[in-house]
């Protein structure tokens, strides 16, 4: 079967084998005027092949005759209108919009219903329909929209005419199952396409980026050269100048005229308004002034002149007001400074810095209060000193006296009533104010204090001490304007009228001769059997007189005394009395005071904790004395504890002389035997001393206390090789070995003959020892450098990759191994070795320094970088990493990462020298420097580095004499570990340089930071 369209300048042919039913699903005939749709289902009959097929074509927008032929057949052509057709089927209102006021089901009676959200009645049939029934709105179109353009621009030889065909037909189902499937053929040949896009424009990116390039990228080669230039260069770059003008620069000042008293008196007149009516008002009514030039439009008339002379007669009242209020002291003589009273007026304003309505309201609120209670004195002295605030002196004087009057018997208000008086005025209040209140003491001691002649204080303290015979404080005041003669006979008669007084008896016993003395203290026991300050004075005075015997009676006295009279004994206060009779110099006193009350109050389970607290707390209040009693009194009743004895001798290695130390030593190893420590110490101290036969007997009583010690072997030895008795050294080795063999001794006694320089001897005992004792590694280190000193490369790689197979998790031997690699310029191997080790023993802040360092001595500064962050991921806590990173970060960022630094490591001691060496050393901060190079070495002592970069500081930066008091600190300390300084400290040609020896070394290997 075939047909034709035609009438429009497009065929397509389609051949179908006839059937017994055909159903046809639909064609698409897409064209140069758009896309049409022959309607689904076109239903018709059918014969066989010799009868003709008759369909029926629904849904065609567009008329046009479709030509069908039978092949099988005759040719028949069939013509058909298709307009015709649908004209004769399809109705002429679908499709249109309803008209307006068409109400559905109108024409046959349905007017429709009320229901209760309604109001009002129901629609009537002649009503007009609401906005809920409107009819649909027309969509409105566009003006290309409403008719399509057919002219020759808008036609294209290939697709034809713009737009669509089928724009005013129904949209439905299939339509947009169509559309569906187009856009679905376009993504798919939009995604083959999009790989070779984005390519593209990748391209013409990277283009655009090489031919405009940013400005940071500009100048990176530039900044790279940074880090070669010195640091006298870096000095001698020309600071930035000023690129402005003289004129630029040097701004021009204000200048202040001074106005002229007729402009001030002009200004006046033109705001003022005029009591008299000039004869010109009088002329003109004051309605019709004419207008001129001269008279000002909308201002009134000046009256006349204002008088200068006034004005200053004025000022000069006023200026005489306040010299005169200047003038107003207390002696009544004037205190004005001639050549500067304007700043005694500046500092006469008042300070109160309140509003003047707060001012107001307060004084308003304080009259409500002496109006409701007169006899309140607080309301009178804050009434006057209101006043006194806002400088209104007098006033606060009228209120004061006046509060006197309404308070006679307050002792505040008489006070505050002199002090605001001037001169004798005040003693005239004091005058009355005694004879008010006869029994104040205050009242007394501020009349003391008016009077201006030591005479006429001590007359008046005396009347005092008539009135009020009891009063400690007049007592006090009053002796201390006497002499020594006429105080002590006065303190007589003050213990007498105040007999429980300490203070009292105290100074007199103080001014007493010693028989004296004790006659008054036991009067005061007597009177006060309760205190215990008079009990200690006693045992001081005992011994300022020589009688130390006497001193641990009178404490023992003492506490039974203050027991029986129901005083409890507090330890505290006790220890603290000893520690001030310390300071005062009564050395006795404070040790028997400790030896009577250290026990009190302190479980058996709990003496030795808690002794050494106390021994502690004194060391660090500088009560050395008390602190070596405590101990004493320790070793006394635990005479076999080693820690106590150690604890001592460090406290007297710190605190006292090598003399106290020995003595201390001697009866701990009597004590003690077994302690290889003490002995060590013993010996120590007396090779220090220069003593060398003393240190070896002490050494030899050591080995007959402990046959066959380690340590004591050792120290043997290094006290013979020390002394340059290195054949001793050796026998004294191998007898060690012989009969104490042990690791240490082997790698001491290779040491020996390395540093001796016998490195066959060495190797002999290097084979011996590593068959011994293959887990020690440090056997294995020593091999590996005797062969890399002496350029056996091969048999160093060697013995370290033996010791590694026997001791996986020594962290030196993989860095020895690794940093061997890397000098043979193998660095893809030693980068591997440290991977190795990171995988064995994870977690390792060390192994991932030494990496970082390697990339960075590679110049491989974007691995190195990768390699800080996830070093500081497996171990952020780890102090050598942090400082690492804050040297490999550019200057600007240092200060935040050392920010975080410390925020992990507060206390760490490497990332403290590091800021204090890129932070404030490089900064120029020099004090600050110092304070945080202190601060570091104060945390950790043992770390050489610090102690050699504090040395280093102090040569730029400061003085000899600081660099000796650093080279003091640091022998005092002794530092065993840094990096630097072991480098320096274990090289085998420096074996036998001191810590004085090796600091100038170590700081002169270290670098600047920059």
């Amino acid at each position: 079967m075939q047909y034709t369209a035609t009438e429009y300048p497009f065929v397509y042919r389609t051949v179908c084998t006839p059937v017994l039913r055909y159903q046809h699903v639909g064609i698409y005939i897409r064209s140069r005027v758009g896309r049409t749709h022959l309607g689904r289902n076109h239903l018709g009959r059918t014969r066989n092949q010799n009868v003709t097929t008759r369909y029926r074509a629904e849904g065609v927008a567009y008329p046009f005759l479709i030509e069908f032929s039978d092949s099988d057949t005759s040719q028949e052509n069939v013509k058909m209108s298709v307009q015709s057709l649908v004209s004769a089927k399809k109705k002429t209102f679908i499709g249109l919009p309803a008209p307006l006021g068409y109400v559905p089901g109108l024409g046959r009676g349905a007017t429709g219903f009320t229901t209760r959200s309604d109001i009002g009645p129901a629609r009537d049939i002649d009503d007009i329909s609401d906005d809920r029934h409107a009819p649909p709105t027309k969509k409105s179109k566009n003006d290309d929209e409403e008719e399509e353009d057919l002219n020759d621009a808008n036609y294209d030889e290939f697709t034809g005419y713009g737009g669509s065909l089928c724009s005013k037909d129904p949209y439905d189902k299939d339509d947009e199952e169509a559309d569906a499937i187009y856009e679905e053929i376009d993504k798919r040949m939009d995604d083959k396409r999009r790989e070779r896009r984005e390519q593209k424009l990748k391209e013409e990116l990277e283009k655009y980026r090489q031919e405009r390039p940013k400005i940071q990228q500009q100048f990176s080669d530039l900044k790279r050269d940074l880090a070669i230039v010195s640091e006298d260069e870096w000095l001698n770059i020309p600071e930035v100048g000023d690129a402005r003008n003289k004129k630029q620069r040097n701004a021009r000042a204000e200048k202040f005229t001074p106005v002229p008293d007729s402009v001030l008196a002009r200004a006046a007149a033109s705001t003022g308004t005029a009591n008299t009516i000039s004869d010109r008002d009088q002329k003109f009514s004051g309605m019709n002034t004419p207008f001129g030039a001269i008279t000002p439009l909308g201002t009134s008339t000046p009256s006349g002149d204002i008088d200068m002379k006034k004005i200053g007669q004025a000022r000069n009242t006023l200026m005489d007001i306040k010299l005169t209020q200047v003038s107003d002291s207390v002696s009544g003589q004037t205190v004005v400074d001639p050549k500067g009273y304007l700043t005694d007026l500046q500092s006469m304003l008042p300070s109160h810095g309140g509003d003047i309505n707060d001012v107001k309201k307060a004084r308003l609120l304080l009259k409500s209060v002496r109006e409701t209670n007169p006899k309140h004195p607080p309301a009178w002295i804050a009434s006057a000193r209101l006043e006194e605030v806002t400088g209104k002196m007098q006033i606060a004087r009228n209120l004061i006296m006046k509060g006197c009057e309404e308070c006679p018997k307050s002792e505040d208000v008489w006070l505050e009533a002199a002090r605001l008086m001037p001169g004798d005025q005040a003693k005239a209040v004091i005058a009355q104010a005694v004879r008010h209140l006869p029994t104040a003491v205050r009242v007394w001691i501020k009349a003391a204090d008016l009077e201006t002649e030591t005479k006429a204080k001590k007359r008046v303290f005396r009347k005092a001490l008539e009135m009020i015979p009891n009063s400690v404080r007049l007592w006090k005041q009053a002796v201390e304007l006497e002499n020594e003669e006429d105080a002590r006979i006065m303190l007589s008669r003050a213990v007498e009228c105040c007999p429980t007084s300490v203070e009292l008896w105290l100074a007199l016993a103080r001014l007493e001769n010693y028989e004296n003395a004790r006659k008054v203290l036991n009067k005061a026991r007597e009177n006060i059997p309760t205190d215990r300050q008079i009990w200690i004075t006693a045992a001081k005075l005992e011994e300022a007189n020589g009688n130390n015997h006497m001193v641990e009676r009178i404490i023992d006295r003492a506490l039974s005394s203050l027991r029986a009279n129901m005083v409890e004994i507090n330890r505290d206060l006790w220890i603290k009395d000893a520690e001030d009779c310390e300071q005062a110099g009564s050395i006795h006193t404070c040790q028997a005071i400790i030896r009577a009350v250290i026990g009190v109050g302190v479980e058996d389970e709990d003496k030795k904790h808690t002794w050494m607290e106390d021994a502690e707390s004194c060391a660090a209040h500088e009560a050395y004395e008390c602190a070596r009693a405590i101990f004493a009194h320790a070793l006394s009743v635990y005479p076999s504890k080693k820690s106590i004895w150690l604890r001592a001798a460090y406290f007297e290695k710190s605190h006292g002389t090598r003399e106290s130390l020995e003595a201390l030593l001697q009866r701990a190893v009597a004590h003690c035997p077994k302690a290889e420590v003490l002995w060590l110490m013993g010996a120590k101290s007396k090779w220090l001393a220069g003593d060398v036969p003393a240190a070896r007997s002490i050494l030899a009583l050591a080995f007959q206390a402990n046959p066959n010690s380690e340590e004591i072997w050792l120290a043997a030895v290094k006290l013979e090789s020390e002394n340059n008795e290195f054949e001793r050294a050796r026998r004294l080795l191998q007898k060690a070995r012989a009969s104490a063999p042990t690791a240490r001794v082997m790698m001491k006694s290779i040491k020996l003959e390395w540093c001796l320089g016998e490195i066959k001897n060495a190797h002999t005992l290097l084979q011996e020892a590593v068959k011994h004792y293959p887990d020690f590694a440090k056997l294995w280190m020593m091999k590996g450098q005797i062969e890399e000193q002496n350029n056996n490369k091969e048999l160093a790689r060697e013995a370290y990759n033996q010791g590694l197979k026997k001791n996986p998790k020594a962290i030196p031997l993989w860095l020895l191994l690794s940093r061997l690699e890397e000098k043979s310029g193998q660095l893809i191997k030693a980068r591997s070795i440290l991977e190795k080790a990171r995988l064995k023993n994870p977690q390792c802040a060390e192994l991932w320094l030494e990496a970082i360092r390697v990339e960075n001595r590679g110049g491989l500064k974007n691995i190195a970088q990768t390699l800080m962050a996830r070093a500081l991921q497996e171990c952020p806590n780890s102090g050598i990493l942090w400082a690492e990173s804050i040297a490999m970060e550019p200057r600007p960022q240092r200060k935040t990462k050392s920010v975080d630094a410390l925020r992990k490591c507060e206390h760490d001691p490497h990332v403290l020298l590091a800021a204090s060496k890129y932070i404030f050393w490089a900064e120029r901060k020099v004090a600050k420097a110092r304070e945080w190079f202190s601060r570091t070495v104060k945390i950790e002592p043992d770390l050489g580095d610090a102690w050699a970069y504090f040395y280093k500081f102090e040569q730029v930066h400061g003085d000899e004499d600081s660099q000796n008091d650093i080279k003091k600190r640091c022998i005092n300390a002794d530092p065993k570990h840094g990096e630097y300084w072991c480098q320096v400290s274990k090289d085998i040609k420096n074996w036998r340089l001191r810590t004085e020896q090796i600091l100038p070394l170590v700081a002169d290997l270290l670098p600047l930071p920059t």
